[in-house]
């Protein structure tokens, strides 16, 4: 299979050419300045061709020919402001509707000129459903769309769009609403590498986490990619799926885990301490049913290569 990435150089997106690479496929990239950050092996800079374009702008002749020259058969759309503080709080920022929305438009009106038009396999996000409870927090595909915060609103609308453009020109499409996931590589601003960055510090006395009692449902990114790469492969076209653990976790049995791999006992500071509260839980057996997914990673072998990586750079 040939594929292209937007994002490569991203947490998922260097995982996914990992993995790609790893199942023979010829693989593209972009990212937004164009070079590998240091944790790319010598695979990706010896076997992965990576040129700059920023989707939240227009793609040059450049783009348009490497892209018609590749003539992938999929387009692993990753490129977004996918931290959600970058996008705003309640209402989007214009850089986060012009990369998460328009920058969408751009890749799929790109590969509706492609002579030969990809499948295109968009990652959305778990947060353009609505606000999880107590007694509905597992959420399926037909669950109400209703996202509280920016980056949720950004997402929901870069999938109307994928579905009009899709529509219009006769695209393959398929939809990803990708649940947290985490792992080595992923940047500090996140929970998981957060809390991890403190731990390896040498001197530690205190950690300070946002909320003890929260539900989440947390994929290792490695398990995450390896579902990308078969909905590419065995998806029903058009169709939309939930990709997570499917397994309910509290953020402070998460941080007992961490402690307990990484040998350390420091006092913990909850600095948004209250009751109980959930994010939302996937509901996979779509997801399961379309491609014979199951997570492989469990939670203790991704804190512990957690650790280890952010050890390698303390």
């Amino acid at each position: 299979m040939k594929a292209f990435i937007t994002g490569i150089t991203g947490f998922a997106g260097g995982f996914l050419a990992e993995h790609l690479r790893a199942c023979g496929d010829e693989v593209l990239g972009c990212s937004q300045r164009g070079t590998w950050p240091k944790w790319a092996g010598e695979t990706l800079h010896s076997r992965v061709r990576l040129f700059s374009w920023d989707v939240g702008e227009e793609a040059d002749d450049d783009v348009r020919r490497a892209l018609a020259q590749f003539s992938p058969d999929c387009i692993y759309h990753l490129a977004a402001l996918s931290v959600p503080a970058d996008c705003g709080t309640t209402e989007p920022t214009e850089r986060a509707i012009e990369v998460n929305v328009r920058g969408t438009e751009r890749v799929l009106s790109l590969a509706a000129s492609l002579p030969r038009k990809p499948r295109i396999v968009f990652t959305s996000t778990s947060h353009v459903y609505g606000k999880a409870t107590p007694e509905k927090h597992i959420l399926d595909e037909q669950s109400p769309l209703h996202p509280q915060r920016a980056y949720g609103k950004t997402k929901l609308l870069a999938e109307a769009a994928v579905r009009r453009i899709a529509s219009e020109h006769g695209l393959d499409t398929v939809i990803v609403r990708a649940f947290q996931h985490t792992g080595p590589r992923q940047e500090p601003r996140l929970m998981l590498p957060e809390w991890v960055e403190q731990v390896v510090r040498p001197a530690i006395e205190t950690i300070r986490v946002k909320h003890l009692h929260t539900w989440v449902d947390l994929t290792d990114v490695r398990d995450v990619v390896r579902a990308y790469r078969l909905l590419a492969e065995r998806a029903e076209p058009k169709g939309i799926y939930n990709l997570g653990s499917g397994i309910p976790r509290r953020t402070g049995d998460i941080l007992d885990t961490l402690l307990r791999t990484a040998g350390k006992s420091p006092a913990i500071i909850e600095f948004h301490p209250g009751p109980e509260k959930y994010d939302p839980i996937a509901d996979i057996r779509r997801l399961q049913s379309a491609i014979g997914w199951q997570p492989e990673f469990g939670l203790e072998t991704t804190i512990g290569d957690t650790l280890t990586y952010w050890r390698s750079q303390a």
